[in-house]
């Protein structure tokens, strides 16, 4: 349960959250949803109990019970004893810990056999079986089955897993924590469609209390019977799941609209009337200023109607023009220590093509990428780039960001160099006014996307490298990335999940993993791109 009481959130000059009470009562399911940089993440981490510097915060948020968090972003080496999967998920539980303990006590116990170190044992022994210790196997197994990732990626480093295997070992770890309140951050972000049908099943079944931001429309449509709407610092309630919400909403809006014309017409009606009777006798120019002052009332008391969302647009310059083959690939291959993750890729590009890497989570469309951007190297193979290539790199967890420089100073060496021409690109992108001086960390995960696409449009880059562009992105963004890349000239290589990205970008090829086979787009590829 969580009980929030005059809860108000600014950072900087901007008031991300008017003062408000609420309260998420035991096993609702309540969507917090809302625009990129509307606030969502930074109130989550408040009623989480994090209060960076950078935000002033007024009101008390009371939690009852366990809480749980999803983050957006993962923790690096995890939360477990070892850097490991299967620690980070047991220690959920403290199990992972409590399994050491044991460990010790039982040589200890080996070597000198004593009352105190049969307690200490015999006490640790039970606590692990009371936390489920014995039955954690089959439980993890269950999660894993449910989730799509194999169990022997638990037994992994788990900085060496891919961004989807990451995700779904840190889901297993908050269903695995049984906590009476979940709160989960972008949940569905790298799962694949069976995937999201157990989870929502999972979710369904949960009888704790849920609050989830997300922009997966299906699942706020299935999991949820409230929504919290974030918008222009105002958080409002609402009944029911997503699609009751768009409803209601458009409702509100037109009822406002007809009571803001209703009120319109009276108050131009005693204008009128009052001017009328100005200048005449004594008694009507009384009649006048009564209701003039009836005028300011109902001036002061008009209805403000909420404003439509505005159709978002994102817009790259024209790139310069590149030779006919801006990118050759010849037989790449990468290995982690004894895996072999890619071992003869091969294609070529043509200006203007657009090309989608298509596979599986941990086929290596990261990896590949990586060595494409050359950030990382590959223990065999080349990548050649054509006459006049300059590339772009969108990477999927925004490694390209310098954590220590403002939003603006990311674009100091762009080609638009005035800070005016700096800030309407930033703008451009929805990253206005004060966002422009807060740090990359401050942001939310889909304001860290928007900026790095502002890195690009910066670049004059005619080819670029895009892994999971749509991750945090919201719906409306997502569409106007998608008709922003189709309408580019330039030549793309991309990864993502997102069937709607991925339908307006219309690519000419694929390279499919694990199979490292390059072939030109055919629809029926259309079905894999959300099998991860």
């Amino acid at each position: 349960m969580l009980i929030v009481r005059d809860l108000g959130i600014e950072i900087g000059a901007r008031r991300i959250l008017e003062p408000v009470s609420f309260t998420v009562g035991n096993g609702e399911k309540v969507g917090l949803v809302g625009r990129n940089g509307a606030g969502k993440s930074t109130l989550l981490s408040v009623l989480l109990g994090y209060t960076p510097e950078h935000l002033r915060i007024t009101g008390v948020v009371q939690h009852q019970g366990k809480v749980s968090h999803l983050p957006q972003e993962p923790v690096a080496g995890g939360m477990g004893v070892e850097p490991i999967g299967l620690s980070h998920v047991l220690s959920a539980r403290g199990l992972d810990q409590l399994d050491a303990d044991m460990q010790h006590a039982r040589h200890e116990l080996a070597a000198n056999p004593t009352e105190e170190t049969i307690e200490r044992f015999t006490a640790l022994e039970e606590a692990f079986r009371e936390r489920g210790g014995y039955e954690a196997e089959s439980e993890v197994a269950r999660l894993a089955a449910g989730l799509g990732l194999q169990e022997e990626l638990l037994l992994e480093d788990l900085d060496s897993l891919s961004g989807g295997q990451r995700r779904r070992v840190d889901l297993m770890r908050v269903l695995y924590e049984q906590p009476e309140t979940m709160v989960l951050d972008e949940p569905t972000n790298h799962l694949d469609k069976a995937a999201k049908r157990w989870l929502f099943d999972e979710l369904e079944r949960f009888r704790g209390t849920v609050l989830v931001i997300s922009h997966d429309l299906p699942l706020l449509d299935k999991s949820i019977d409230r929504v919290l709407a974030l918008r222009d610092g105002q958080l409002r309630e609402y009944k029911g799941n997503y699609t009751k919400f768009l409803e209601q909403e458009e409702a509100r809006r037109l009822s406002e609209e007809k009571m803001a014309a209703h009120q319109g017409e009276q108050i131009d009606r005693m204008k009128s009337l009052a001017d009328s009777m100005r200048g005449q006798t004594a008694t009507r120019a009384r009649l006048a200023k009564v209701l003039d002052r009836k005028v300011e009332k109902l001036e002061e008391n008009r209805v403000e109607v909420t404003k439509k969302e505005r159709k978002v647009t994102f817009k790259l310059p024209a790139p310069p023009r590149s030779g006919d083959v801006p990118m050759s690939v010849e037989h790449v291959a990468v290995r982690y220590g004894s895996i072999d993750v890619l071992s003869d890729v091969n294609f070529i590009t043509r200006r203007g093509d657009r090309i989608l890497i298509v596979g599986k989570n941990g086929a290596g469309k990261s990896s590949l990428l990586r060595c494409l951007a050359g950030t990382q190297g590959a223990q065999e193979g080349t990548v050649k780039f054509g006459a006049n290539v300059k590339v772009g790199y969108f990477a999927q967890e925004h490694e390209q960001l310098d954590f220590s420089r403002s939003v603006l100073d990311h674009l100091e060496n762009a080609t638009v160099q005035t800070e005016v021409q700096r800030r309407a690109l930033l703008g451009a992108f929805g990253l206005k006014g004060s966002a422009a001086h807060q740090m990359p960390g401050t942001l939310s995960g889909g304001e860290r996307a928007k900026l790095a696409l502002a890195i690009l449009a910066a670049s004059d880059a005619n080819l670029l490298l895009l892994d999971e562009p749509t991750n945090n992105l919201d719906p409306a963004s997502v569409e106007a990335l998608g008709v922003m890349m189709h309408q580019w000239t330039g030549t793309i290589v991309a990864v993502s999940h997102e069937r709607e990205f991925v339908e307006a970008l219309e690519p000419t090829h694929a390279v499919l993993l694990p199979e490292e086979y390059f072939d030109l787009w055919r629809d029926d590829y259309m079905d894999l791109i959300e099998r991860r």
